[in-house]
């Protein structure tokens, strides 16, 4: 440790040295500055067709990264009057090196993201810049649009409630503003389509995050869903709840804590009889694959009877349950729990059972994002979790300096007792910052707080105080603008208004746009004058007083989320101070509570009614903190190595399914479905080595007849001497060959090429939703296995591979047999039709608060089902990596591939029986 310190004083810190590495190009930008100032307005602007010609020759982006910084930062100058920094440069060169710019806020990261994106577009590729919000994406579009246009690249949009038309228009585009949510999605969206041109997505070659930590941690948590309603399945849902009345206490293990309940050795063993003596058992145990559903149901309906409660949780008002939210005690009608409990809970009080949601599609943000092929991106706080983005997104996160010394001050934290003795504290320090005329941000961890704050600070006489909180970004961004006013009071839960800076003495730009609008001329320019004026009394006041205070009401759970409390104070050089005040009823402190935190209080001499602020306890408490983002963090690496696995198959789907919609022609793909089928026909008639005297020919002909529409009698062919297997499936696939061919003819080519495309598409999507459902189910129940000493994601994978084996085999017997019994009317087939998009939900569950944030609205073409591509799931996964068709490959070398032909992943096997078999 202490050679370490030595050394780090003398040679600087890693990220020291990273910084220094880039100092030699920033001299190299600075050089060009008078050259680039030279230049007229459209010697600019052809730099951009300059730089493209010499890519289209060979030279490779990082060649041009000095002279197009260059450009960038002059168009900026001309058309913004804003010149970025050096530190800035430093920014965008980090970001355009697959990093995470970690920068303070106030230093500009917006327009830091234009170099980057400047460079990375003229590839033609299409740059995507990802914000939180719809605001944001407007904003920054508009705004840092003027440089991107007068160079000549053009700018894209993608927010709720766009057309399909308007969205291929936004992704089209050289640069393209939008947000995780609808990046998200329009990705989902486009893997349901039918056709190539219907797609909105044109790749995923170069994408910056803003806000990063917040996307691709704390919004990871959950997955993008877009789902619809199911078969009705009452009746399973009744009778499961009869069987949940024999289940009593010892039958399950209920942990209030944790809010779980599991059933115990015994309650297993009870419940598989019951299932069994009511005829609903499949197979031999309760845990085989076929009864993966079925346990689903049961663990519903365990939840209902004993962990929910009538009038407590939940109530029955017209024929409906309607839940009851347990922080505010309101109703929330429209609200419904997801995983089927809902529905367990309307077969247990005996109401209308609603269908239940049936996943489409769905995606977890870390494998949407790790499509990308060069991802970065930009955030005050980035390095607490610097472990997470490097083994999940294979991101370095580099701490860029700032542009001018910070100089807030951030003092230990004070601790109470009780949380009544804390908020007093609280509101005596903000009535002392209003009286002096120090603007305040107190920042709170629940909206219920932040209310409670308001109303004691109310009681006391405080005015010009106002609450914010995550639900109307453009009205927060205009408040918060507003919050570095001398005397401001304002109250923010989970730091609404992220993205727009608090300037002290308060926003210019805000201002202009709130006071000045509709004025012209000259009656304009005095109206934006007196601001200005206004402005600068203002901030001087603030400075006077000492800069914003930043008040954190408790600790979160992650240091970093406080970090970004901290870092709204003390902008570019600005004075500030930050202090967080706790108490021992904290939710972290009374959830997860700190070794010896009370002995430590002891001998530090806290009474009643007194606070202690000191270094020990700051530290304590920043390592707890610590210990819970290790835990946090093993749980999504842990969720995101099941999601993998599912991944993997979805991959392999979507490329086939790509490769589909390309074609203009699938009847090879469907003759070789059609002889596969015919040999399991005979695989399970024939048994193998069996003599002819053993063959099932009874059932061969069965077969026959409901999968493939032959009427054959075989019955005979036993008899034939030197008969053999190879021969029965000479004459089988010769006639199901005929067959086809008879109905090509009476059809005509055309029609029926259309037809065959369209059942292998369908029967696609239908058979993978089912697969993702079961799939769910599976990974709820799997954990069980540990009881008996075996590793559940192993378990995991091995069944997901029997499972998707299972898929493979279904779609083609389904393909074919619908092949085989279809009749076309003679006109040109519809195109296939897509979900009642008024059934169909978007799904993002916000997870601080629980809500949904996606709109449950669709725009676009739905019809079908897909997933995501990403890197395989780990390298021990030894069930995968026995199928040549889950082995990562390029797209690319599988175009034009002949069936015939050697498979390219160098299998060994033929195309048509690897990457490009069903």
């Amino acid at each position: 440790m202490v050679f370490a310190a030595i050394a780090k004083a003398i040679f600087g810190s890693a990220n020291d040295r990273q910084i220094k590495k880039y100092q030699p190009k920033v001299d190299a930008i600075n050089a060009l500055e008078p050259q680039m100032a030279k230049l007229s307005d459209a010697e600019l602007k052809a730099k951009t067709d300059e730089f493209k010609a010499e890519l289209a020759k060979g030279r490779k982006l990082e060649d041009l990264l000095v002279p197009a910084f260059a450009v960038v930062r002059e168009a900026s100058r001309r058309v913004l009057g804003m010149r970025h920094f050096d530190v800035q440069l430093i920014g965008g060169m980090v970001l355009n090196e697959r990093s995470i710019a970690e920068m303070r806020t106030g230093e500009g990261k917006t327009l830091v993201a234009t170099l980057p994106v400047y460079l990375n577009a003229l590839e033609g590729k299409g740059v995507h810049v990802v914000t939180v919000n719809d605001y944001l994406a407007r904003r920054d579009s508009q705004w840092m649009g003027q440089i991107y246009n007068f160079l000549g690249l053009s700018t894209g949009i993608i927010v709720h409630g766009l057309s399909d038309a308007e969205r291929r228009q936004s992704y089209a585009a050289d640069v393209t503003y939008g947000t995780n949510n609808e990046f998200g999605f329009d990705y989902l969206r486009d893997n349901m389509k039918y056709a190539r041109n219907q797609m909105a997505q044109r790749g995923h070659a170069y994408a910056i995050v803003d806000e990063v930590d917040s996307i691709l941690i704390d919004e990871a948590r959950t997955p993008l869903i877009i789902s619809g309603p199911t078969e009705d399945r009452s009746e399973l849902y009744l009778a499961v709840d009869d069987i949940m009345k024999g289940i009593v206490e010892g039958d399950f293990d209920h942990d209030e804590k944790q809010r779980s309940i599991t059933f115990t050795e015994s309650g297993t063993e009870k419940l598989e009889g019951l299932f069994r003596d009511a005829g609903l058992l499949k197979g031999e145990g309760l845990y085989d694959i076929e009864n993966v559903n079925l346990v689903h149901h049961a663990n519903s309906a365990l939840r209902a009877h004993k962990m929910f409660s009538k009038d407590k949780d939940y109530i029955v008002r017209n024929d409906e349950v309607v839940i009851i939210d347990e922080f505010t005690g309101r109703m929330m009608p429209g609200r419904r729990y997801s995983e089927g409990l809902h529905q367990a809970l309307e077969a247990k009080e005996r109401v209308k059972i609603q269908p239940e949601n049936q996943t489409l599609a769905s995606i977890t943000f870390q494998n949407y994002f790790r499509l990308y092929k060069k991802l970065a991106g930009m955030t005050g706080t980035a390095a607490t979790e610097a472990e997470e983005f490097a083994n999940i997104y294979g991101l370095n996160v580099i701490t860029v300096p700032t542009n001018v010394e910070i100089k807030r001050l951030d003092e230990d934290d004070a601790i109470f007792r009780t949380a009544d003795e804390k908020f007093s504290e609280i509101a005596d320090l903000i009535i002392d910052c209003q009286k002096r005329g120090q603007p305040v941000l107190v920042g709170t961890t629940s909206i219920e707080k932040s209310e409670m704050l308001a109303d004691l600070l109310k009681k006391k006489g405080i005015g010009n105080m106002q609450v914010l909180n995550a639900r109307y970004h453009e009205q927060e961004a205009h408040i918060i603008a507003d919050a570095g006013v001398p005397g401001a009071v304002t109250i923010a839960t989970n730091m609404a208004g992220r993205g727009t800076d608090i300037q002290l003495g308060g926003n210019l730009e805000m201002r202009i746009e709130k006071e000045a609008t509709g004025l012209e001329g000259v009656e304009r320019d005095i109206k934006i004058g007196k601001i200005k004026e206004q402005i600068a009394r203002d901030k001087e006041k603030a400075l006077a007083a000492g800069g914003l205070m930043v008040i954190g009401t408790e600790r979160h759970e992650s240091r970093r989320i406080d970090n970004q409390l901290r870092g709204r104070s003390g902008r570019q050089g600005d004075p500030g101070h930050s202090k967080f005040f706790l108490s021992l009823q904290d939710d972290l402190m009374r959830i997860f509570p700190v070794e010896s935190m009370d002995s430590m209080l002891g001998k530090l001499g806290l009474e009643q009614g007194e606070s202690i602020t000191h270094p020990w306890v700051t530290k304590a408490i920043e390592r707890a903190q610590g210990r819970v983002e290790a835990r946090n963090f093993d749980i999504r690496k842990n969720i995101l190595k099941y999601d993998d696995v599912m991944n993997d198959q979805r991959k392999v789907i979507f490329e086939q399914r790509l490769e589909l919609m390309d074609k203009e022609d699938v009847q090879e793909t469907i003759q070789d479905m059609r002889h596969d089928v015919v040999d399991a026909v005979i695989a399970r008639s024939i048994p193998e080595r069996a003599y002819p005297e053993q063959w099932r020919m009874d059932q061969l002909n069965e077969e026959l007849k409901t999968q493939l529409n032959l009427v054959i009698d075989t019955t005979d062919w036993t008899h034939e001497e030197g008969i053999d297997v190879e021969i029965v499936r000479e004459r089988l696939v010769k006639a199901a060959d005929e067959a086809a061919a008879a109905k090509v003819a009476k059809y005509t080519p055309e029609i029926m090429r259309q037809v065959e495309k369209s059942l292998l598409l369908q029967a696609i999507d239908q058979l993978w939703r089912d697969h993702l459902v079961t799939l769910d189910h599976l990974s709820k129940v799997v954990g069980w296995r540990g009881l008996a000493q075996r590793d559940p994601l192993n378990e995991y994978k091995q069944e997901a591979y029997e499972l998707f084996q299972k898929l493979l085999t279904d779609m083609r017997e389904l393909v074919i047999k619908q092949l085989s019994f279809v009749e076309v009317q003679m006109r040109a087939p519809e195109p296939p039709q897509v979900p009642d998009l008024s059934r169909v939900s978007e799904i993002h569950i916000d997870p601080t608060t629980g809500e949904n944030d996606a709109e449950s609205q669709v725009s676009g073409t739905i019809g079908g089902r897909l997933a995501a591509a990403g890197p395989l799931a780990d390298g021990d996964n030894d069930v995968l990596d026995a199928d040549p068709r889950l082995r990562p490959i390029d797209p690319k070398l599988l175009v034009g591939v002949q069936r015939n032909a050697p498979c390219p992943c160098g299998s060994g096997k033929k195309f048509k029986h690897c990457h490009g078999s069903f």
